[in-house]
């Protein structure tokens, strides 16, 4: 039996890593959710991610667009959270506002995960503008929707076109766990059984 390298493995730059980087949770608020495309799925791999975060020590940061108008956090995604102070913001992509902006300065990674809704509005505009401003984009593509499945696919398809990598929440959680001989492992394991 060939011995495993010790210590941390090369991988492919698109292949995610625990290291700088940021779970973002865009706009999964209460007058938006009931009328996006399989709800219930992407309400439980928000959960599973949300959960994967708080075990691999990976920041989250979550966004709240005009909820005076469109409700907060749905409570099943407050019941996950380690705690709820959410970025407000009116502009439509995250990067519009400062307390976000502020937030990713304050946390300094280098890459972002990205789910949420919807697909082709906030989440496509956050993806693009953080592709522009030098981040590595991982859109979680199980974990993010819209009101129609056209709008769905083409906010999945312009993210890819400007360099976003696509994933979904388990092929992302097993890149950033990396190896199945960790405590994380066994605690992760039991998100996805």
């Amino acid at each position: 039996m060939e011995q495993e390298a010790i210590g941390k493995m090369k991988h492919h730059p698109a292949i995610l890593s625990r290291d700088n980087t940021a779970l973002i949770i865009v706009d999964v608020q209460e007058k938006l959710l009931p009328y996006v495309l399989d709800k219930e799925m992407v309400l439980e791999n928000l959960k599973m991610l949300i959960r994967f975060a708080h075990i691999m020590n990976i920041p989250l940061v979550l966004t709240e667009h005009y909820p005076k108008g469109l409700g907060t956090t749905v409570p099943e995604i407050k019941e996950v959270l380690s705690e709820y102070k959410p970025k407000e913001k009116v502009i439509f992509s995250c990067l519009g506002s400062e307390g976000f902006e502020n937030k990713l300065k304050e946390l300094d990674v280098k890459r972002l995960m990205i789910a949420g809704i919807e697909s082709h509005i906030c989440v496509q505009q956050t993806a693009l503008d953080s592709l522009d401003l030098g981040y590595e984009v991982h859109v979680i593509a199980d974990a993010i929707s819209s009101r129609t499945q056209r709008n769905l696919d083409i906010g999945i398809e312009k993210m890819r076109q400007f360099g976003a990598v696509i994933s979904s929440t388990e092929m992302a959680m097993y890149e950033i766990m990396e190896r199945a001989d960790t405590k994380e492992f066994k605690e992760v394991l039991k998100l996805v059984k």
